[in-house]
């Protein structure tokens, strides 16, 4: 049982199976966690919602790239990319990958490209969601494999490809030849891995996927694969950090409610009446109430913006995007 005034239990999850415009065998959940979930559920401990962070930026296969060691450990190959090592121009420079943001598409294609060979893949081998800032994650498989990797979150599927994961912010696999990819600007890139059941998700958390509770919706897609929380690292990208998240009553009132009483220790006054927001705080504190051992639980101490190696939407209006790319390593098991 979770202690008084902390995060209580989400809502049971709901499945759908046949979804139209993707692999028949994908299934989607959306916000909440079933039973067997919740029976492993933990809070968090200690004054902080996140451990030290646990992620390094490091050169591989030519471009700068953000990783985290004990989930590489563990049998996973997920990277965060930079904004640096592409092909972009002006506020897309240089390695943008958002095919919905303004930038010339033979250009993204190019970085998307790039990026993909870094898990020594090929564009056509990527899955993309279609980011709706909403809680559904999507059971995905290499029947998906080049969903929106030539057209982009809402974009129409035209010659080159098909439509992003429809209404997904999450995607889901136990196919190591899937690359899962999510864009961010700001909001959370987290990836999470069961390295026992072999479970693989990339989740895109902006404020209303979190109040939303999309990290327990992925959760319960994980476990009908077989995944257990308290088996799950978690590894949490660069967003915008809490000293910049200024937000009004009408994100702080929607934290409150889904974080409780732990809602204090990543939500405080900005002295001019607004609120600062720790997003990547507010995640890791819905993780581990869902399960996740805090000590399985990465962050990156990278944030957006202000002059760093991260586009910054907040910054730079529309901007470029960066994209959380992880894979199953095949044939490795804990």
């Amino acid at each position: 049982m979770l202690p008084p005034g902390r995060i209580g239990p989400a809502r049971k999850g709901i499945a759908h199976s046949g979804q139209k415009g993707g692999a028949g065998s994908r299934r989607v959940y959306c916000g909440g966690v079933d039973a067997a979930t919740k029976a492993t559920a933990r809070t968090a401990a200690g004054p902080s919602p996140c451990p030290p962070a646990g992620a390094r930026i490091h050169r591989r296969a030519g471009l700068d790239v953000l990783s985290w060691p004990a989930l590489e450990q563990a049998g996973l190959d997920a990277i965060v990319t930079t904004r640096h090592g592409g092909v972009s121009s002006g506020p897309y420079a240089s390695l943008n990958l958002g095919l919905h943001v303004g930038d010339e598409a033979d250009l993204v294609l190019e970085n998307r490209r790039r990026a993909a060979a870094v898990l020594g893949a090929a564009p056509g081998d990527v899955v993309w969601a279609a980011q709706p800032h909403g809680p559904v994650a999507a059971v995905v498989t290499a029947a998906d494999r080049g969903r929106g990797a030539f057209t982009g979150p809402g974009a129409g599927s035209g010659a080159g490809g098909r439509l992003a994961v429809p209404g997904a912010d999450a995607l889901v696999t136990t196919d190591p030849a899937a690359v899962l990819a999510i864009l961010v600007a700001d909001c959370v890139p987290i990836v999470l891995h069961d390295p026992v059941a072999r479970v693989l998700a990339c989740v895109h958390a902006g404020w209303r996927g979190t109040v939303a509770r999309v990290t327990d919706a992925t959760l319960a897609a994980m476990a009908s694969l077989g995944a257990r929380p308290a088996d799950v690292r978690a590894g949490l990208g660069p967003a915008i950090g809490p000293d910049r998240y200024q937000v009004g009553d009408d994100v702080a009132g929607p934290a409150r409610e889904t974080l409780g009483g732990d809602a204090d220790r990543v939500l405080r006054p900005d002295g001019a009446g607004r609120w600062l927001l720790d997003l990547p705080g507010a995640n890791a504190l819905l993780l581990a109430a869902a399960g996740v051992p805090a000590g399985q639980i990465y962050p990156a101490a990278e944030r957006t913006g202000g002059g760093g190696p991260f586009f910054s939407h907040r910054d730079s209006p529309p901007g470029g995007r960066f994209a959380l790319l992880a894979r199953l390593q095949p044939g490795r098991r804990q």
